[in-house]
């Protein structure tokens, strides 16, 4: 177990106790969390004896896990999980290294296919998630970087376009090809003239997409943006 630096307790993870620490506790002045990164010295659940923070224990030599970060003092016997300690971040991740590369300008991990394949906005994922508003740098739940650069929780942004959002809930750029739901919006506008009154009028708009300013016709169904073709506009 580890010996909470903060509080001095024994806990058998930091998740257990930031649980009792500050999830259950009630008085709001003893709230707190612990910093794995303090962590100084581990008892051996087995002889009980209190040491250094280790792979082994010292005294009976049983291992306290199959993985163990020094720097993050994390123990874990699941090594299906491929965790590995990525120093810029300063924190154990999972998913092999080998599928990963760390953004210098994101600052975070993101997937091997992320390389020179996505748009970089400084400290991305030092931020809460904008749907459930978990602290994504060292979240548990994968996330998901949108075309714009900002990140969501992958399940978030499911959950989120599953109720017909399609837009960051940041910048409002649209977090998909949404070309298809264009054509349609097209089809329908031809198919549904506007009033005499209305067939000459156009407005100003500004495109989330293309971040263009412009004008469009106007229509009740939709203001579409002549640069780049895009409904997902507003009135500027």
């Amino acid at each position: 177990k580890l010996r909470a630096p903060c509080c001095g307790e024994l806990f058998s993870c930091r998740f257990c106790h930031d649980a009792a620490k500050s999830d259950s506790e009630t008085d709001a002045q003893k709230k707190h969390q612990m910093n794995r990164h303090n962590v100084k010295t581990v008892v051996c659940s087995i002889c009980q004896v209190e040491q250094p923070a280790g792979h082994s224990c010292s005294s009976c030599g049983v291992r306290f896990g199959e993985y163990f970060c020094g720097v993050c003092n994390l123990f874990d016997d699941d090594l299906s999980k491929q965790q590995f300690h990525c120093d810029k971040c300063g924190i154990c991740r999972v998913g092999g290294r080998n599928k990963f590369f760390h953004c210098d300008t994101c600052g975070a991990c993101y997937s091997i296919e992320l390389r020179n394949n996505h748009v970089c906005v400084p400290n991305s994922m030092q931020r809460d998630c904008p749907i459930c508003y978990e602290y994504l740098f060292d979240s548990l739940e994968a996330p998901q970087v949108l075309r714009c650069g900002h990140t969501i929780h992958r399940k978030c942004l499911e959950s989120y376009s599953a109720h017909g959002g399609y837009t960051c809930p940041l910048c409002n750029q649209s977090v998909c090809d949404m070309q298809a739901a264009w054509s349609y919006l097209d089809e329908e506008i031809r198919q549904t003239p506007m009033p005499e009154d209305y067939v000459h009028t156009r407005v100003a708009i500004l495109c989330n997409d293309c971040h263009e300013k412009g004008h469009s016709a106007f229509h009740a169904l939709g203001l579409k943006c002549e640069s780049c073709g895009s409904y997902n506009t507003r009135r500027a």
